[in-house]
């Protein structure tokens, strides 16, 4: 059995990336667990769980029924309910480093922390399994390595793309205004690029916003770089947690 750790800001994380990787390395026989802030229990995006306020784009744009599913079981488990602190974990033994996103403004402090990027600095010097989905990717990109650089310089790897971050901001800008936006002065994929070490190391994926689940796993797309797995959003969630699994047991 291996041990992940799975960070969580405070408030805002996406209730899907969080949950379904939680739910499949679980089930799997990993133990899991959850770091926080404050070592306190974290809170998603309500309004990715609840759709409030997503109006007619609610159906769409929410958590599916697999991530609320899965979220709702998240929320009662113990390692859930009993988190670490980011300092706890800095000083802890793990196997492997799993980075949800969100995109609620309330995430930037856990995208910002500077605990957690020397957390995930030291997961890649060691080669130990790392994921990282949609604005957790933003974690490694700014973790800086031995020699001062990203810890994604030379890794080929996904995160957020422009075509969904637009689509989500430009669909809901008139009444929403920047909530898809985090930094509303750059995008994920673009601050991404500008850490790697060529710009042809960055792949957007397919088109199409199909979600995968457990029964149809190759709507999702991820990219494999060594111990990095990386991935775009919550449509390549499942994908992307079977595939942690997957290095873990080759480890």
């Amino acid at each position: 059995m291996s041990r992940v750790l799975i960070p969580l800001p405070a408030r805002g994380f996406d209730p899907t990336e969080a949950a379904v990787p939680w739910k499949v390395l679980f089930e799997r026989g990993h133990e899991v667990v959850f770091a926080t802030p404050d070592g306190k229990p974290a809170s998603a995006d309500p309004i990715m769980v609840t759709g409030k306020g997503l109006g007619l784009l609610k159906s769409v744009l929410r958590a599916d029924a697999n991530g609320r599913a899965a979220h709702a079981e998240m929320l009662a488990s113990d390692a859930f309910q009993n988190p670490v602190t980011y300092d706890e974990a800095a000083r802890g033994a793990f196997d492997a480093l799993v980075l949800p996103g969100g995109h609620d403004k309330c995430v930037k402090p856990y995208l910002e922390s500077e605990v957690l990027q020397r957390i995930a600095a030291d997961f890649m010097s060691a080669d130990k399994p790392v994921g990282a989905i949609c604005h957790g990717v933003l974690i490694l990109a700014r973790a800086k390595g031995a020699e001062g650089r990203s810890v994604i310089h030379g890794r080929k790897v996904t995160s957020l793309v422009n075509r969904l971050e637009m689509a989500g901001y430009n669909l809901t800008r008139l009444w929403m205004g920047d909530y898809y936006r985090t930094y509303p002065e750059i995008t994920t994929e673009d601050e991404v690029r500008a850490a790697l070490a060529a710009d042809e190391d960055f792949d957007r994926g397919p088109g199409g916003t199909k979600r995968d689940n457990m029964d149809a796993i190759q709507r999702g797309f991820v990219v494999r770089d060594r111990n990095l797995l990386t991935a775009r959003w919550p449509g390549d969630v499942h994908h992307w947690s079977v595939q942690i699994d997957q290095l873990l047991q080759e480890r």
